[in-house]
């Protein structure tokens, strides 16, 4: 007895079909590379472009505040206060989502099936369209009182209003900008959207420059002029890589009329990704409550801690430069059913990582002058930003190990496991750090310490969850 129905069976054909169809696409020379390459070599090739940007856009963040440090101490609180909410944005959208999206096409091409690919670059796009708005509406409706809620005040509320206003209300710009660059970086093309990003990092610098301290017949426009900068750069950015997407550049030939709607693309889209998002939340969320916890302190030890802040938060795209590359050579050797190189690629890609953010932390960690001098000279500004990296910068390195792990678990399509790992490290800063200076009476000094113990026992239980529960899973 038949049990199948004609249409299920024309549909099950035309399924079979297109696979078929779709063959070809393993063996085009991106997907062979991820596939059969030497790992090191391979993750140096793709890592590279993106370590390029890592740093353009760290000279893109020191420069902001550097530009933002002229217009006071007011101006420096007012985007520390902003600062996490701005990263929580880039984090998801480049990060949790945007990894999510290039997993499912790197996993799709390795397995050899290119039409699901391009179904799902444009289910990414509805995605980016759906965050960009949420994101628009939340900061504008919540915003104000959330930085009150941190401890802002005065002027330094009025300064994280005036640019949460600009910077959320061209959100939709971020979202398109990162969740493109993600598609493109899943089909194993790091070069395009690190040149691209790079150039624009470039010239976002002196826009900034400009728009803040104004030049020439330019009126300064102050903190709302960071913003500005910000929001154009992104604009023109996602403008190049949609044109880049759908004229067929990057190998996948993208074409609206042939958009078939399906449950199953947005859950393997979202299923990673929210999953994922957990883990930048819990992130921020650690970041918020402890700034909030700082600026019971005053100020300037807001300040302060808002430049040591915003260091660790720069660890982020130095290891997003290796996370991107993991993430589709991982992704690719998944879906092709190759899980014993993928868990060679998830050590060599965690192990660079420790290097490079364990190397930036002890040096701060010595001599935290050579960055918090930049940007202040005030001395209760530079005690807290002194403290602060004297005490956490030693453990950036379990900081690169934890994210490392977490992209590399991304690409694999199985992070439930690090998400619950990295929540011991909010357990831990956010949570404890605000039993002991709320009722046990701690100061700075013993806040900071949580926030590193938080960051140990996330890297080591990431650690954990990879090598024992993900692939085995």
């Amino acid at each position: 007895m038949n049990l199948i129905s004609p249409a299920n069976q024309q549909e099950g054909q035309r399924t079979h079909q297109d696979a078929e169809e779709n063959k070809p696409a393993i063996t085009d020379r991106r997907t062979q590379a991820l596939l059969e390459s030497p790992i090191l070599p391979t993750l140096g090739r793709l890592a590279a472009p993106n370590i390029f940007l890592a740093f353009m856009q760290g000279m893109v963040s020191l420069s902001d505040i550097w530009f933002i440090s002229h217009i006071g101490t007011n101006g420096l609180a007012g985007i520390a206060l902003v600062f996490p909410m701005v990263m929580l944005m880039h984090m998801l959208s480049a990060g949790a989502i945007g990894g999510a999206v290039s997993s499912a096409i790197a996993r799709a091409l390795g397995a050899g099936d290119r039409g699901k690919a391009e179904q799902i670059a444009m289910h990414a796009f509805l995605v980016a369209v759906i965050f960009g708005l949420l994101f628009t509406t939340a900061m504008i409706l919540s915003g104000p009182n959330l930085f009150e809620i941190l401890g802002g005040k005065g002027p330094a509320l009025n300064q994280a209003v005036i640019y949460a206003t600009i910077i959320f209300g061209g959100a939709i710009t971020v979202w398109f900008c990162n969740i493109f660059a993600s598609i493109l970086r899943g089909t194993g093309n790091m070069m395009v959207p690190a040149v691209t990003l790079s150039i624009t990092a470039a010239l976002q610098i002196p826009l900034c420059g400009a728009l803040v301290l104004g030049f020439g017949p330019i009126p300064g426009l102050g903190i709302a002029g960071a913003a500005i900068s910000a929001v154009c750069i992104f604009g023109a950015a996602a403008i190049y890589f949609f044109i880049y997407i759908i004229t067929g550049r990057s190998g996948l030939h993208v074409h609206w009329l042939k958009l078939r709607m399906s449950e199953a693309i947005l859950k393997d889209i979202l299923g990673v990704g929210l999953i994922s998002s957990l883990s930048t939340v819990q992130t921020i969320a650690s970041t918020v409550i402890v700034t909030g916890l700082v600026g019971t302190f005053g100020t300037a030890a807001l300040a302060g801690y808002g430049l040591g802040m915003r260091l660790e938060l720069l660890q982020v795209p130095i290891i997003f430069a290796i996370g991107s590359a993991l993430v589709p050579m991982i992704g690719v050797n998944t879906g092709a059913g190759n899980v014993k190189r993928a868990r060679r690629i998830t050590w060599t890609g965690a192990g660079i990582a420790a290097c490079i953010t364990g190397s930036v932390g002890i040096s701060v960690a010595l001599w935290p002058g050579l960055w918090a001098d930049l940007f202040s000279s005030d001395p209760g500004v530079l005690h807290a930003g002194y403290t602060y990296l004297h005490i956490v910068g030693g453990c950036y390195i379990f900081l690169g190990i934890g994210i490392a792990l977490f992209f590399a678990s991304q690409g694999a399509g199985k992070v439930l496991w690090p998400v619950l790992a990295g929540s011991a490290r909010f357990l831990i800063a956010a949570v404890g750090g605000f039993v002991l200076v709320y009722y046990g009476g701690g100061g700075l000094s013993l806040l900071f310490m949580m926030i590193g113990l938080g960051m140990i026992v996330s890297g080591v239980g990431a650690a954990a969850a990879v090598k024992w529960l993900v692939w085995r899973s």
